[in-house]
């Protein structure tokens, strides 16, 4: 199939490169960051803000919509892009994390996964078609896979059955896909082996073969150490096909989103920004900052100088510290958009970096300085 990503420019010293992703809801510039909107909406955001920072892909969650509000409100509808009134492009993840980290019953077979909502207790099946059907209603701009998710730390012959299980899964979702008239989404597909590196080359060669518009490296960011992260996507990349797309799920540090890119990685996503705004904590240059410590209480600067966000053009440090200790919602309003506002900054300096080939020197001067080294 014609491809969907086209790369603008390639860095002379790193694999860290610039491209545009074609989408049915608008292109997407590359490197990007996307914003975590698991049940249909970024937390703490108005839908019109999240894009005018700049924003136009934002991710859902397949598990968490599927459960509710459910296929038939989003059916009647006509998709999660009305039922939010978001206009841009959404990404859903298969919900196969979630299945497997938030259900307290879950069997895997050949044909699917049977789990028990960890809402109500209710028992569902997801074959891959399924969860390709379900992402179709969504109206996903790009879909995944269902896939089986590992941690770290089991054996060799759980990582062999788990990707093969995985391979099996991709072949069946793709073959369904082809077969969906008339819906433009984009399916992904997924790459595991856990930490075992012939898992992970047999992995990515075949799911590059299979033809998908899009490549997800996965299994990873699911409690190695940074360094394990680091060689396993570096060695993972090396085998998969550079005229896709390629994604890694569940990152959001400045250290793991500039090791991603160095790597020639196009996509992330993650819910820390949100997450950690919302409990007080901000990005600065220097470093991530808690805005509930009292060296804030009379400091009448913005959190960051420089940046555009709501709370550093009208409100102190102070008057956020204010906000979060009286538990204020405003707060955490404030302090979501600020890290939003700042990782899409940040974004536009790694672009900018890759395409006048100093990325290198970007990712070593600003990590030293965000981290104090």
């Amino acid at each position: 199939m014609e491809t969907i990503y086209t790369k603008t420019h390639q860095d002379t010293s790193t694999k860290a490169r610039c491209g545009v992703v074609s989408l049915p809801h608008g292109h997407v510039v590359t490197p990007a960051f996307m914003p975590v909107g698991t049940n249909g909406t970024v937390k703490a955001m108005h839908h019109d803000r999240v894009a005018e920072i700049g924003y136009n892909l934002i991710l859902g969650n397949t598990y968490h919509l599927y459960l509710r509000p459910g296929m038939e409100v989003l059916k009647a509808y006509g998709g999660l892009h009305a039922f939010s009134n978001w206009k841009h492009n959404i990404l859903t993840d298969s919900g196969g994390f979630q299945i497997f980290s938030l259900s307290q019953l879950r069997k895997i077979r050949e044909d699917g996964v049977t789990f028990q909502s960890h809402i109500d207790g209710s028992r569902h099946h997801l074959t891959p078609e399924k969860v390709v059907d379900i992402q179709r209603i969504i109206g996903s701009d790009i879909l995944m896979c269902l896939d089986v998710c590992t941690p770290p730390e089991i054996t060799y012959r759980e990582a062999q059955k788990a990707w093969e299980t995985t391979r099996n899964w991709a072949q069946r979702s793709i073959d369904h896909w082809r077969t969906l008239e008339g819906f433009e989404g984009n399916l992904f597909g997924i790459i595991q082996g856990n930490f075992y590196k012939d898992l992970r080359k047999e992995s990515a060669l075949a799911i590059s073969e299979m033809g998908f518009p899009g490549i997800a490296i996965g299994g990873l960011s699911v409690g190695e150490t940074a360094e394990q992260f680091s060689e396993y996507l570096a060695y993972t990349t090396e085998f998969v096909r550079d005229d896709r797309p390629r994604y890694v799920m569940g990152i959001g540090s400045p250290d793991y989103i500039l090791d991603a890119v160095e790597q020639g990685i196009d996509l992330f996503d993650c819910v820390l920004a949100t997450r950690a705004g919302r409990n007080g904590s901000v990005f600065t240059d220097d470093g991530m900052i808690q805005m509930k410590r009292a060296v804030h209480e009379f400091d009448t600067g913005p959190i960051e100088e420089g940046c555009t966000c709501t709370a550093c053009t009208n409100y102190s440090r102070g008057y956020l510290r204010h906000l979060f200790k009286a538990k204020e919602m405003l707060g955490g309003m404030l302090a979501t958009e600020h890290n939003l506002t700042y990782l899409y900054r940040l974004m536009e300096q790694v672009r900018e970096a890759i395409r006048t080939n100093k990325f290198a020197q970007f990712k070593r001067s600003y990590l030293a300085r965000y981290y104090g080294t």
